[in-house]
């Protein structure tokens, strides 16, 4: 059984990276706590039997999707697996309005009728949250295809799992975005595991990021426990792409503390392996010792932030809990579109 990723996070670098200032250090911390703090709540109210059906959890990895957002910029299209919650954050959505989704409230995204695994924002270029494994990947590259159709410079970022990467239809899409060379950055989220087999007994090439070689897509294993890092790549994927090159892979080393649902125990991996990662890896102590280290903040702007995100998270759960149900005529809505 592996014991965490392949190439692993390496220790918190005792000098901060010349292209990031304090300020932005800063910034990954706090957006980094935010999806930490939520999940952890999440989880919580789950247990409480506050929120029904599946959830998938981004506790470990909140560092990927952190440091590719930094490097967006407006238009830029996102477009994620089932486990999205931290997508929802990093793009700007409303913590309240994602929670009372995750609840079944009226003042959810989708009006409290899709739950975790259907959520959306046109407003923030956020396409979902989707359910099936690997469907988000042609619709991803579709997102492209329309990008480069309106002549824009956007790109988009499509994320899936290391358990999504053997799906035939991924590899469709792999061929056509580099046919019509599309501005999609395919976001391996490698977290070991998938549902709950290891990547080593699921994969005969266990390099993810290779798996567009045929077709001629460029690939590149990025630490994904380590926001600088991935903030590194995320920027010149993103030149890549904007530059008219056509699509990439990044294949995300991560690692996700929690089970694949709630409802997995994870007995597939030992409690010492999980300590382990969280102990020597986690993606916030890293910027936590880069902040602390450098001189770029102290203790008391830590805590500062850290109570500013429990604040934002708690009044979230609070609006969620006392945001009414739908009305039960709200079944016959969000069906069908007039033309």
């Amino acid at each position: 059984m592996p014991k965490g990723p392949s190439k692993p996070a390496s220790g918190a670098n005792k000098k901060a990276p010349q292209a990031l200032d304090g300020k932005q250090l800063l910034q990954f911390y706090r957006d980094m706590l935010l999806i930490r703090r939520f999940e952890e709540k999440a989880g919580q109210l789950y247990g409480m039997g506050l929120i029904g059906g599946f959830c998938h959890l981004y506790i470990g990895q909140e560092a990927v999707v952190v440091g590719l957002q930094a490097c967006s910029k407006e238009g830029d299209a996102v477009i994620t697996s089932y486990r999205d919650h931290g997508h929802m954050l990093a793009c700007g959505m409303d913590p309240g309005g994602v929670m009372a989704e995750l609840t079944g409230r009226i003042g959810g995204y989708s009006k409290g009728k899709g739950g975790s695994m259907h959520m959306f924002s046109r407003e923030k270029n956020f396409y979902g949250g989707h359910g099936i494994v690997g469907a988000q990947v042609p619709l991803g590259t579709g997102l492209a295809f329309a990008q480069k159709y309106k002549g824009t410079d956007n790109v988009t970022f499509c994320y899936f799992g290391d358990g999504s990467a053997n799906q035939g239809q991924v590899y469709e899409s792999f061929n056509m975005a580099e046919l019509w060379k599309l501005p999609v950055i395919y976001v391996i989220e490698n977290n070991q595991y998938a549902m709950g087999t290891s990547l080593a007994r699921a994969s005969a090439q266990p390099a993810l990021y290779k798996r567009g070689e045929s077709f001629g897509v460029p690939g590149r294993q990025v630490d994904g426990m380590n926001v600088t890092a991935v903030r590194e790549a995320g920027e010149q994927a993103v030149a890549h792409c904007r530059a008219g090159k056509g699509p990439i892979i990044l294949e995300m080393m991560t690692y996700r503390y929690r089970g694949h649902s709630m409802s997995d125990p994870a007995k597939y991996r030992s409690k010492e392996e999980v300590s382990k990662m969280r102990a020597e890896h986690d993606p916030i102590d890293q910027v936590r010792a880069l902040l602390l280290d450098n001189k770029l903040a102290d203790e008391d702007a830590l805590k500062a932030v850290d109570k500013d995100v429990k604040e934002i998270v708690q009044k979230a759960a609070d609006f969620s809990q006392n945001n009414p149900e739908p009305d039960a005529s709200e079944l016959w809505t969000d069906i069908t579109v007039e033309a």
